[in-house]
């Protein structure tokens, strides 16, 4: 299979991934007893040239228990009836993760300060909140 194209300047080749064929478990009669279907994609990150620490860090993260401690993730796929399905199904997720893991940081928000028409308005309204609170009590004869 072709090299796994994530952004202009992130591919995972094809010698970084490796692929097995397991017995899928569930229902399906004959072909789940005769015919290993689900497949095991392991990415071997080490072998990934251009893999920022952050990203690196970030895929650590989304992964989670998915990656060991070598870093090598393993996505399993037996949710199709097919090697090939179940083959693209393990690829796409895995080209899904790496994409999040590559995308940049959200902006960092700059703290700014409260206008002067803004804490009036917030008074104003506070004055007003007061006011029938204190309305709110028993009513006394004057």
């Amino acid at each position: 299979m072709p090299d796994l194209r994530i952004s202009r300047s992130l591919t995972i080749p094809e010698a970084a991934l490796e692929e097995s064929f397991i017995a899928a478990s569930g229902p399906g009669g004959q072909n789940v007893n005769k015919v290993a279907t689900a497949v095991q994609l392991r990415l071997y990150t080490a072998l990934v040239p251009g893999l920022s620490e952050r990203v690196l860090g970030n895929l650590r993260t989304l992964a989670g228990r998915r990656m060991n401690e070598e870093g090598v993730i393993l996505l399993v796929s037996r949710e199709h009836r097919t090697q090939d399905r179940n083959r693209e199904a393990a690829r796409a997720r895995l080209e899904a993760l790496v994409r999040e893991a590559a995308a940049p940081p959200p902006p960092i928000r700059r703290p700014t300060r409260p206008t002067k028409g803004s804490k009036e308005r917030r008074l104003a309204e506070k004055g007003v909140r007061s006011g029938i609170k204190r309305n709110r009590g028993r009513i006394r004869d004057e």
